[in-house]
């Protein structure tokens, strides 16, 4: 990396830093606590969402490209970025880490689950890549009309972070409409719980990838989480996801 390119990773490592810690973190965990997932308002301004966006036509910084109706995921396709990822993607992902480490951990030990994990995002990927997961996760999803995404979740290797964040890109009702997030949430012996979740451009939300405890008359218990997208009604949308852990 030459010397321009090291000052705008700072850069970006700053800045990210500093937006990151203008949050009430406090109520943000509390929300995610109880719902399973937070909204993160303007995390990203209009432009740093459009030049995110303007990515997914440059090949150079993906891995991989995936049509979702060739594995059955729903319709629509997204790119898996490469290592090393843009400033602000990396920066991004490295300091929402530790915020969301603090509440990952708490989840652990509700759970009587013995894993913690570690203060610093650059920690937690070593013990990734000491596993054999090895692949950069963040991607960039493009919808159209009529694609939409099956619930799911990501889980790519014995490793997984139990939280992600996914970042919308483009405007509601001007960009496109439809393409709603959606999040579902099994209890035991109960019917799914369904959340909507509303974001604007430049929104991040945070949400559970897999599991996590929810308070009840005899203790804590786990819920099952999955994820998707609703139908696309008209135009274009683009989301960025931030996912912890690396792949297989």
């Amino acid at each position: 990396m030459n010397t321009h390119s090291t000052t705008q990773a700072v850069s970006a490592s700053l800045s990210a830093e500093a937006r990151i810690a203008q949050y009430d973190w406090n109520a943000l965990s509390e929300e995610l606590n109880g719902f399973g997932c937070v909204v993160i308002e303007k995390l990203l301004s209009p432009e740093e969402c459009r030049h995110i966006a303007g990515l997914y036509q440059e090949e150079k910084h993906f891995r991989s490209h995936i049509h979702m109706a060739r594995h059955g995921f729903g319709k629509g396709e997204y790119r898996y970025f490469k290592y090393p990822l843009p400033e602000l993607i990396e920066a991004l992902r490295t300091a929402l880490y530790p915020r969301l480490a603090n509440v990952a951990n708490a989840w652990n030990e509700r759970m009587g689950i013995d894993e913690r994990y570690p203060a610093g995002h650059a920690a937690f990927l070593k013990q990734c890549h000491d596993a054999g997961q090895t692949r950069p996760t963040p991607l960039l999803l493009q919808y159209v009309p009529g694609d939409f995404n099956c619930l799911h979740q990501d889980l790519y290797g014995d490793l997984a972070f139990p939280i992600q964040v996914a970042i919308l890109l483009s405007a509601p009702d001007k960009d496109f409409t439809g393409g709603e997030f959606v999040l579902t949430e099994q209890r035991p012996r109960m019917q799914s719980r369904a959340e909507v979740v509303s974001l604007g451009q430049g929104d991040a939300v945070a949400f559970a990838v897999h599991n996590r405890p929810v308070q009840g008359t005899r203790g804590n218990y786990r819920v099952n989480l999955r994820h998707g997208v609703s139908r696309l009604r008209s135009g274009m949308r683009h989301t960025l996801g931030i996912i912890f852990h690396d792949a297989r």
